[in-house]
């Protein structure tokens, strides 16, 4: 999905959005956004006002005043539409986009006989069974229940290099508009049209059918009784004002309430929500609802499986150890010998091990050696060679059960070594020939670069990090240390992530966690932010409310940062609109009273040129805050990783005084702008 991640804004969304801007005029759309609805009524009655301006009383305001304002209310709604149409034109864009994708292939669909019926992939429900070959597209998704092929998913994910995929196993789970380039596949399908991955994701990156999230909605509550609150404080104003002997006009009124009410925020409200969808969907995973990204960014720990996520997941031989008084040179040769004919990436690594560390060998040497396949009831492997000499390597214990079986005896120092390599997070292999015990293989899985500083800033967040392992506990605590995350759960079973996510949630907390296999599935499900991967099983794809396209296990670190972005930027936005209003009161307050009260005089400290240039100048900067601020919205503010009452002072010290100081500076340019052209 590189064009997913790539995408900006062209003019063709530009101007899609201005056209869009008019269209969400239509007080049935804005009714769901309670402060840019009042200032549409307001905009109607200053419209009345501008050809008819004794409708509501003789003011003695003239025609030009109540014109202007409506022009800049009309701009204050057109701004703030354009914010929410920008948002969504972006993720229409990339709707597209995958439209491009899911075009109607044709599908060969099995039948009772064995024979094949050629449909349309819409024709397709779940449980057909159709037979995909190379080149071919496959028509929807399913599961491959025969065959193995390198499968093309960079339609979707915008990754060039293939996945093997086959039958059984984590991997057997294919998407629909991804292609074959090798073998056939039998795939299984598991979705009726409308339902596939591709119209799911289709339907989610369309910021118009984005549903609003449980804080959203909070908010939107909360601005919904500012906006009622101050619209009884104008509607008490006028018979103070008439008691005063200040004769208010309509348009005035209007403008007070305009700036009074946070029509800021309440313009870019449901702009940050979907940008901050958007963004997720640009890094490349799928959220299955914007409540999934908001709880990202109120995590409070994140489970992690060692193997693959916070470690590479392929053990590779690291060093040779000699026991029982043997040479580094013979060690290394019979683990050459017990390895050469090893296809498994650790096998593969003992020969490259050994072949740096010089020793030769002819490929012809071994050529009628019987290799002995790796089992998991003997935990051994090896080869037979055909004079009887018997090489193997296994798990220590496994090794000495065998030598003690022919007779041999244990070198003293085996325990001693083989414990020091899984203290330092390793795995031991021991290397025999016959009934002799010659030394040690140190396997080691590494943790990923940049991880511990990763941790770190999750721990600044106040995230706590719990891996877990199948491996031993001294394994699982060195490899902790090394990673530095928080606690670790050493010989885990699918059983014991349900139970950490359970007693997590229980203490209150909000619980994140990573998976692609089947057996993860009862977990994603149970975490308030579930990360599949999209190489996983249809399982785990249907029980998380995230799938990472790219199937990296480490993207839910960038997703919990996304998702705090998102919250922040809304906090600090609206933080920005209510410290907004403060300045718009020292400009449009002393402008209405002056004249019964030349008191007032001493709050004009803008010293703006008249009671009409107050009001315009602080009504046309309510406006054009709006589209100044669309960029903030749609990036979001950077989220720089500390505590919460670092946070929150910085928030109150950029946005809130900045929210104060900027209204000052804009409403007195405008003031000079006004007074210069003798509009007013």
């Amino acid at each position: 999905m590189a064009a997913v991640r790539s995408k900006t804004l062209s003019q063709q969304i530009v101007n899609q959005a201005l056209l869009d801007s008019f269209k969400k005029l239509n007080p049935a759309v804005l009714i769901k956004n309670p402060v840019m609805f009042v200032v549409e009524i307001g905009t109607l009655i200053t419209l009345i006002l501008s050809f008819a301006p004794d409708a509501f009383g003789t003011t003695g305001v003239g025609s030009g005043y109540n014109l202007a304002v409506f022009f800049i209310l009309l701009f204050t709604l057109l701004f703030a539409n354009f914010a929410e149409a920008i948002a969504e034109g972006r993720g229409k864009a990339q709707a597209d986009n995958l439209r491009k994708t899911k075009s109607d292939t044709i599908a060969r669909l099995v039948q009772k006989d064995g024979s094949f019926k050629q449909v349309s992939s819409t024709q397709l429900r779940k449980g057909d069974i159709v037979r995909v070959d190379i080149g071919e597209i496959i028509p929807s998704d399913g599961e491959i229940i025969e065959g193995l092929a390198s499968i093309d998913e960079s339609a979707i994910t915008g990754e060039s290099a293939p996945v093997i995929k086959e039958a059984g196993g984590d991997f057997s789970s294919v998407t629909g508009g991804t292609r074959v380039v090798s073998d056939y596949i039998i795939v299984k399908v598991l979705t009726d049209p409308g339902e596939s991955f591709l119209d799911r994701m289709i339907a989610l990156v369309e910021g118009a059918k984005r549903q609003k999230t449980p804080n959203e909605i909070a908010l939107t509550t909360l601005l919904a009784v500012l906006t009622l609150i101050f619209l009884i404080v104008i509607m008490t104003i006028v018979p103070f004002a008439n008691y005063l002997g200040v004769n208010l006009d309509v348009a005035t009124l209007i403008a007070l309430l305009v700036c009074l009410i946070p029509t800021t925020i309440g313009g870019l409200l449901s702009a940050i929500g979907i940008a901050g969808m958007d963004r997720v969907t640009q890094f490349n995973v799928l959220a299955m609802s914007g409540k999934a990204v908001e709880a990202a960014g109120d995590i409070d720990t994140m489970i992690l499986d060692k193997t693959g996520t916070i470690t590479f997941g392929n053990r590779m031989a690291a060093e040779f150890l000699p026991v029982g008084g043997e040479s580094a040179k013979t060690i290394t040769l019979i683990a050459l010998q017990a390895s050469i004919k090893d296809e498994t990436p650790e096998g593969r690594s003992v020969v490259e091990l050994a072949h740096k560390n010089g020793a030769t060998w002819a490929m012809n040497e071994y050529e009628n050696a019987d290799p002995v396949e790796f089992s998991a009831e003997t935990r051994m492997s090896g080869l037979n060679l055909k004079d009887g000499t018997e090489i193997r390597k296994g798990a220590v214990d496994a090794i000495k059960k065998y030598v003690s079986a022919k007779g041999g005896s244990i070198p003293s120092d085996l325990e001693e070594k083989s414990n020091g390599i899984a203290r330092e997070g390793g795995t031991p292999l021991a290397v025999a020939v016959n009934g002799k015990i010659y030394g040690v293989i140190y396997l080691k899985d590494t943790v990923k670069p940049g991880l511990k500083e990763r941790f770190a800033e999750l721990r600044a967040m106040g995230i706590k990090t719990v891996m877990c392992t199948g491996d031993n506990p001294l394994t699982a605590a060195t490899i902790a240390k090394e990673a530095g995350v928080d606690e670790f759960i050493a010989e885990a079973k699918p059983e014991d992530k349900i139970a950490a996510i359970k007693r997590e949630q229980q203490e209150g907390k909000l619980v994140a966690m990573t998976g692609d296999g089947t057996n993860d599935a009862p977990a994603l499900a149970q975490a308030d932010v579930g990360l599949a991967m999209n190489s996983g099983t249809m399982a785990a794809k249907e029980a998380a409310n995230m799938i990472d396209l790219d199937s990296d296990p480490t993207k839910l670190l960038s997703v919990i940062s996304i998702g705090k972005q998102l919250l922040i930027t809304r906090g600090a936005l609206t933080t920005f609109s209510i410290a907004n209003d403060v300045a718009k009161y020292f400009a449009i307050i002393p402008a209405m009273f002056m004249i019964a009260f030349p008191q007032l005089q001493a709050l004009n400290i803008m010293s703006l040129a008249s009671p009409q240039s107050a009001i315009l100048s602080a009504l046309i900067f309510n406006a054009i805050i709006i589209p100044l601020l669309i960029p903030v919205a749609m990036r979001g503010v950077k989220y720089i990783p500390q505590s919460a009452d670092k946070l929150l002072g910085r928030n109150i010290l950029v946005y809130g005084v900045g929210g104060v100081i900027v209204p000052f500076v804009g409403i007195k340019i405008i003031d000079l702008i006004l007074h210069g052209l003798q509009i007013v």
